[in-house]
């Protein structure tokens, strides 16, 4: 599905992604872990699509189309979804109005008539009862005065309104209290099939208790160099970063 060769990238003269390969299938859950400033978040921006970032080398294709010459729009149509560490407000826009623009503009992507009114109301609210979003929720503008894990559920909403292929949750776990990650995490169980995918990239293993990842890969100045299963995740938990250090000889 998503494959990754040698990346490179950079904000400005500061290199952050070294030379990065990554190979995620249909089907399989990944979860990215390291310190803060080696390159995670940025990962996630360059395959959504944030112009911010520039790759100088490499390559990033998405079920065999070169997704680095998509626009962030083109790259959502296609099937990817980026869950924010931070979800930003947008006064005036109801959640309502904004999904029923989103699914629309995927079935037009996909050569589909708009959604009939009856048939999205419903797909609503089976999808908002899956996280746990009370229907106030949706008639609210987006994000507006939400808390921290309102928000969080919120884009777990969205992503299950439109069912992509390959979500990438950057640090979704950020400041969730036990109650809120449960939600988040068994709304992400739910939605996992044998046809999509997820990148999970957090600090922490706690979000792995919940979601248990098929491959862990630490990432470390701008590459990946371990990978393990979830036993890896308990290591970092145990033994923090300074190991990866001494093993990379940094």
């Amino acid at each position: 599905m998503l494959q990754i060769k040698n990346l490179h990238a950079r904000v400005g003269d500061k290199e952050i992604l070294k030379g990065l390969t990554l190979t995620v299938n249909a089907g399989e859950v990944h979860a990215i872990m390291g310190p803060n400033g080696t390159g995670k978040s940025t990962l996630a921006s360059i395959i959504a699509g944030k112009e911010e970032y520039e790759v100088t080398a490499g390559e990033v294709t998405f079920n065999g189309k070169n997704i680095l010459e998509m626009s962030a729009d083109e790259r959502a149509r296609e099937g990817v979804f980026l869950a924010f560490q931070y979800p930003v407000e947008i006064p005036g826009v109801s959640t309502t109005n904004f999904m029923k623009a989103a699914v629309n503009a995927k079935r037009k992507h996909q050569g589909l008539e708009p959604i009939v009114a009856k048939d999205f109301l419903k797909m609503m609210n089976e999808k908002r009862q899956l996280v746990e979003l009370d229907k106030s929720y949706l008639s609210r503008s987006i994000n507006e005065g939400f808390s921290g894990g309102e928000k969080k559920r919120n884009e777990i909403f969205q992503m299950a309104m439109l069912d992509p292929m390959l979500s990438i949750m950057d640090e979704t776990d950020s400041g969730l209290d036990i109650d809120a990650l449960r939600i988040v995490a068994d709304g992400v169980n739910k939605l996992k099939t044998k046809d999509n995918a997820f990148l999970i990239i957090t600090h922490y293993q706690r979000l792995l208790n919940y979601i248990v990842p098929d491959f862990v890969h630490v990432m470390y100045d701008g590459r990946i160099v371990k990978t393990g299963d979830k036993n890896l995740a308990l290591k970092m938990e145990e033994r923090g970063y300074d190991w990866i250090k001494e093993e990379v000889g940094a």
